[in-house]
């Protein structure tokens, strides 16, 4: 599994330690991911640069998890969204996932979005 094209990801916790690990985990599958702890710098990766997908991570607050999509779609339509563990329906988020179900369905996940995004974009 991997990368099929150069999409970039933003993908941000509250907790460092899970950012770091999670970051990995993509990064090892091929992606080039940036990473962001907290709202804030969440906030600030969006402002100044434009990103294929956001994962927003189960570490961060119901209300970053809420609040979060809107800002990766005003910042740019086209980029997708997936939130981990979230429930409920969201119109800015693309795709929801328990992060419990493991890591190959948060890989298969961002595979599966990152098709969606027309190559060169």
């Amino acid at each position: 599994m991997g990368k099929t094209n150069n999409a970039k990801i933003l993908y941000g916790e509250n907790d460092p330690e899970v950012l770091a690990s999670e970051a990995a985990r993509l990064t090892k599958a091929g992606y080039a991911v940036t990473q962001a702890a907290g709202r804030k710098e969440i906030e600030a990766a969006l402002a100044r640069e434009r990103f294929d997908l956001v994962i927003l991570g189960h570490t961060l607050t119901r209300n970053d998890r809420h609040h979060l999509p809107y800002k990766a779609k005003r910042s740019d339509e086209m980029t997708r969204v997936l939130v981990l563990h979230f429930s409920g329906h969201h119109h800015a988020v693309d795709q929801v996932l328990d992060s419990r179900q493991g890591e190959n369905a948060v890989l298969n996940a961002v595979a599966e979005l990152l098709a969606l995004v027309p190559a060169g974009v």
